[in-house]
């Protein structure tokens, strides 16, 4: 049966045969600032903050990926949430975009962009003063779109079903960007997230924690 929609709270995607136990690798819901993967009432509700130019973030994808969706989320005793970290309009242009495809390919999306994290880098390292004009103009809407085309993104959310049509109206969206900025100070204040990758069980910020292998065990132990 198809997943079902709560009035302001959570969308299913997942679909399932009647009488069929779920399968939470493929059962994505909305949350008030995210996207969760997994069983909704999972025992251990993993969060976690990620930047699109953090090179630990994309670490931690690598590492944690596979093992972290097989071997916990799989089960239904924990689900993973994703929120955004925004350090710059390229990490702004990227939440975006993830924001705009069907809401159950976030996940995809997500992980296909840390997959081009190489290209994102070198971007990065290698633009010029004319790029990052562009980059940081007045025009916000403009500048996104240069972001999309210098970093790669449109082939990714192409792969996902977004049009560049589609993804360049997503990115004329002021009043989306202006969302996700404000849910970017409104979880660096409620959860003090100073750096990224950073990591909540529960609600609870982990100390100290900014990788898979210190992660991992916190995670087993409250199972």
């Amino acid at each position: 049966m198809k997943g079902l929609i709560r009035a302001g709270a959570v969308v299913g995607f997942a679909l399932m045969s009647v009488g069929a136990a779920p399968n939470w690798l493929v059962t994505v819901s909305k949350t008030d600032g995210g996207h969760l993967l997994g069983n909704p009432n999972a025992k251990v509700k993993l969060t976690t903050f990620e930047s699109y130019t953090c090179p630990h973030c994309a670490d931690f994808e690598k590492e944690a990926g596979a093992e972290l969706r097989i071997s916990f989320v799989q089960s239904g005793k924990v689900s993973l949430e994703v929120r955004h970290a925004l350090r710059d309009p390229v990490d702004l242009t990227a939440a975006m975009l993830t924001e705009c495809v069907a809401p159950g390919k976030f996940f995809a999306t997500h992980q296909a962009i840390f997959r081009n994290f190489d290209q994102i880098a070198r971007t990065l390292t290698t633009s010029t003063k004319a790029q990052q004009d562009r980059w940081y103009g007045q025009d916000k809407a403009a500048a996104r779109r240069a972001i999309a085309s210098d970093f790669g993104f449109y082939p990714i959310v192409a792969s996902q079903g977004l049009t560049r049509a589609q993804a360049d109206q997503c990115l004329n969206n002021n009043a989306l960007a202006k969302r996700l900025a404000e849910q970017d100070r409104a979880d660096e204040e409620k959860y003090n997230i100073t750096g990224t990758p950073s990591f909540a069980i529960n609600g609870v910020r982990l100390i100290a924690t900014y990788q898979w292998s210190l992660l991992k065990p916190q995670l087993d132990a409250r199972l």
